[in-house]
């Protein structure tokens, strides 16, 4: 059975909505955020205060990937007016670690008694705390909070050891969302 689909996302008043090309901008107190959105059977348009997803005689397939085009949207408007948080825990049982963010890098110096200090590059966008035993990862996109989150976490990643001796590392406790 083939008919139109019409969804719609409502904005607040504080949000703003702009379309240019097929790129979808949403900006709000808490930032910016932008995603492109293609698909050759599936329309998107910015009214007065809602976004407008549209699939005229819709297949099944269009039907799934509209509603993905939707909960995205639904998390871009929700990570402009309140930003998506991670929260990260620190175990370190065997050696006490060092976990910095030195500039644009996030840093675990100690891990295993390791000499070489393990990296990586903080993601554009995205804002890394660490307090104590706890680091937040927190954006207005929650994309890459999600994805910086992991990078922290396979950062401390252990091979060729027992995990339930070895636990030490960094993992991902409570996510955005959830």
């Amino acid at each position: 059975m083939k008919d139109d689909l019409i969804r719609e996302v409502g904005l607040e008043n504080s949000v703003k909505a702009k379309l240019e090309g097929n790129t979808l901008k949403i900006s709000g107190p808490k930032g910016e955020v932008e995603r492109v959105f293609v698909h050759p059977r599936i329309e998107v348009r910015v009214e007065s205060n809602k976004v407008v997803l549209k699939a005229p005689l819709a297949t099944k397939r269009e039907k799934t990937i509209l509603c993905s085009f939707e909960a995205h949207i639904q998390n871009m408007v929700k990570g402009v007016q309140e930003v998506h948080s991670y929260t990260l825990k620190i175990c370190s049982g065997h050696f006490p670690m060092n976990v910095t963010v030195a500039g644009s890098e996030f840093v675990v110096k100690n891990f295993l008694g390791e000499a070489v200090p393990r990296k990586t590059k903080v993601l554009k966008g995205a804002e890394v705390k660490v307090t104590g035993n706890d680091v937040v990862v927190s954006s207005s996109d929650k994309e890459i909070a999600g994805q910086m989150a992991a990078r922290i976490e396979s950062l401390c990643r252990i091979t060729n050891r027992d995990r339930r001796i070895f636990q030490d590392g960094i993992y991902i406790t409570r996510k955005a969302g959830k």
